[in-house]
């Protein structure tokens, strides 16, 4: 038994290949993959712009859903369908981009009854990451009367998502992002107001003028330490990316005076039970009513071209690849 699957190899671009199908090891699930996605992480990998894999070969795709073929020794019976995200995929172990994936037992998730399998991929690390940011959030008694929540690189799958579930779980969202022709589509996913980022880039001072309640920041650099200085009271900044910068220089005022929290959101590594309740929140209370319209599908051979456009900054919203 054979499958398709694009391999990085260390040496050279990315391949689709025809490779056999492992035999599952006590504790493994085979699982026949319907949809992965491209997130940026993936991109990273694609081209080579980050050292994301730190196994070579390597099948990426740091997202995955289908259904069982088999397993050994588990609990997974054939036919379940099933949703993985992070855990290595795509960068320790083999992830998604493959029509079976060997895949251990403890990093997946029964998918909610209420979830296709495709709309699991228009959310998939995005969605899920949108949903961890808003748990931890509130989480630090982040709520709607602290005022107005920006959402920085709001175009990106993230940032979509994250306008959306904040927006129906009663928060104003100040969307932002560079892109203008993004600002009708975030208005529609329930943004109060949308605008450029560089709103943030106000003349340098230990402390700003409070004017966000919180914020989910996927920019780092510059943006992350002005949102820090204009969070009221109480608030909470959830850093989520880099792509502006990975560095920041700030001070401890906005943390000592105003008692700002800065919260660290790492979905690769989100305990298990805490993903099985995101994923029931995910398909249900959380869950876009508009996940077709902000996401787009292609397949396996696509991904390397599309890779390259997601750093040419000519993409936004979801990208969903139907195996």
């Amino acid at each position: 038994m054979r499958r398709k699957a694009l391999l990085i190899t260390g040496e050279g671009a990315p391949s689709l290949q025809t490779l056999p199908v492992p035999t599952p090891n006590r504790g493994e699930v085979l699982v026949r993959v319907k949809y992965s996605s491209l997130n940026y992480k993936d991109a990273l990998a694609l081209t080579g712009k980050g050292k994301i894999i730190r196994q070579f070969p390597c099948i990426a795709g740091i997202d995955l859903a289908g259904e069982v073929l088999a397993s050994n020794g588990t609990a997974w019976q054939q036919g379940q369908r099933v949703v993985a995200t992070g855990c290595g995929l795509g960068e320790t172990v083999d992830g998604g981009y493959c029509e079976i994936a060997c895949v251990a037992s403890d990093h997946l998730v029964a998918l909610p009854a209420e979830l296709q399998l495709q709309d699991a991929m228009r959310l998939g690390t995005a969605g899920f990451t949108a949903a961890l940011c808003l748990q931890r959030l509130e989480q630090n008694g982040q709520h709607p009367e602290l005022g107005l929540v920006a959402i920085t690189g709001a175009s990106g799958g993230v940032g979509m998502l994250a306008t959306s579930m904040f927006a129906r779980s009663k928060y104003d969202v100040l969307a932002l992002t560079s892109k203008e022709n993004s600002y009708p589509q975030l208005l529609a996913l329930g943004a109060k107001q949308v605008a450029a980022p560089d709103i943030l880039l106000l003349p340098d001072a230990p402390l700003h003028s409070t004017r966000y309640g919180g914020a989910v920041d996927n920019l780092g650099g510059k943006y992350l330490v002005s949102l820090l200085k204009s969070v009221k009271l109480w608030g909470n900044v959830a850093s989520v990316g880099l792509a502006a910068a990975a560095q920041f220089e700030s001070n401890v005022f906005p943390h000592i005076l105003r008692g700002v929290s800065l919260l660290g959101i790492s979905s690769n590594n989100c305990p298990m039970s805490l993903r099985r309740q995101l994923w029931q929140r995910l398909a249900t209370d959380l869950k876009p009513p508009q996940l077709a319209a902000i996401s787009t599908t292609i397949s396996l051979d696509e991904l390397p071209s599309k890779a390259k456009q997601m750093f040419q900054r000519q993409t936004t919203g979801r990208i969903v690849v139907s195996i």
